[in-house]
């Protein structure tokens, strides 16, 4: 009997240790067990030398240091994962990755986030970050994660203003007429550079320089970091500051693999990925003369257009994707404009 005394106070001690493990003694919250450690690889077409990646190398150093190193994230630069979507459907099924994306491509699941990349639509960093922290956008933030399992660890990564990038002298937009220029696939990507008269090719970033090199396309459009870290200086003539959209991208991860997560690993995840988007939308902002003169400098001639005349003809944008009208005065109203 004794025997069996003792093999039952045992049982429930182990019980009541294994209890305690798991708790961290604040209303059952979960925490993580001591030798766990987690991994997130995200996936960016930039190069090292944007500092929208050296942002992501910040938040790297700061999860691994507050978590103990057992929040460990790796960075894949120049599109090593692979496409943005393919990696967004790897995350979809609750695979360990995150992107730097832009809500052109979100827009394939939640059609309205896509207005954040719409032609003109703001006019500056201030105002892109001010609609993507709005409660319109957290709307839509909760639909992605609620319909389509990706969540939006922060979105206020500004990569800057994009321009054309060509071996044609561009002031207007007759001058793209019959030139196939490389733009992301997402529609409203597409249809803005089909109303300005040129040939939308979707292709990977990383194929871009030979692939003007080659002829395979007439040029790019892209902001002044990405076209640094890629040498596309070296490979086109001109490049024509149409500032057409204001680059505003976020990262996204699965939402059960953070779901998965410690809630304390989760606090510190999205706190420091608020933390250096902000940082690094600040730093790209401070350097965007700097890689325009160095590319002026390597002998690319920089050129200034008739910028109304590009409003004017992407206009038609916002009549030909569904809704866009009305997003474009629910932006202005958050706006003050």
């Amino acid at each position: 009997m004794k025997g069996k005394k003792y093999l039952l106070l045992s049982l429930v001690f182990m019980v009541c240790t294994l209890l305690a493990a798991c708790s961290d003694g604040n209303d059952g919250k979960t925490t993580a067990s001591a030798d766990k450690v987690y991994t997130l690889k995200i996936n960016t077409a930039l190069a090292s030398t944007d500092p929208i990646y050296q942002g992501i190398e910040a938040f790297k150093d700061r999860v691994a240091e507050r978590t103990d190193d057992k929040v460990i994230v790796e960075i894949y630069g120049n599109g090593s994962l692979g496409d943005d979507s393919d990696v967004l459907e790897q995350a979809k099924v609750g695979a360990n990755v995150a992107v730097l994306v832009d809500s052109g491509r979100l827009a394939e699941m939640v059609p309205e986030i896509g207005i954040l990349s719409a032609p003109y639509i703001v006019d500056s960093y201030d105002e892109a970050n001010k609609v993507a922290q709005s409660d319109l956008f957290k709307g839509w933030e909760e639909k992605l994660a609620s319909e389509h399992n990706l969540q939006i660890l922060s979105f206020n990564w500004y990569q800057g203003d994009r321009h054309f990038l060509t071996n044609k002298k561009i002031e207007k937009p007759s001058d793209l007429k019959g030139l196939k220029i490389r733009t992301p696939g997402a529609t409203v990507w597409t249809e803005t550079i089909s109303a300005m008269g040129a040939s939308p090719a979707g292709m990977a970033f990383s194929e871009v320089y030979p692939g003007i090199q080659q002829g395979v396309i007439d040029g790019a459009e892209a902001q002044h970091p990405a076209s640094y870290g890629a040498n596309l200086h070296e490979v086109v003539k001109y490049i024509a500051k149409t500032g057409h959209f204001q680059l505003i991208t976020g990262i996204v991860a699965g939402a059960d693999w953070m779901a998965e997560l410690p809630e304390d690993y989760q606090a510190i995840i999205y706190e420091e990925a608020q933390k250096a988007g902000e940082e690094a939308s600040e730093n790209t902002i401070g350097q965007l003369a700097d890689f325009e003169e160095k590319m002026k400098a390597a002998g690319v001639e920089i050129n200034e257009v008739d910028l109304e005349a590009f409003k004017k003809a992407t206009e038609v944008v916002y009549e030909k994707i569904d809704g866009y009208a009305d997003l474009k005065d629910e932006v202005n109203n958050i706006l003050g404009k």
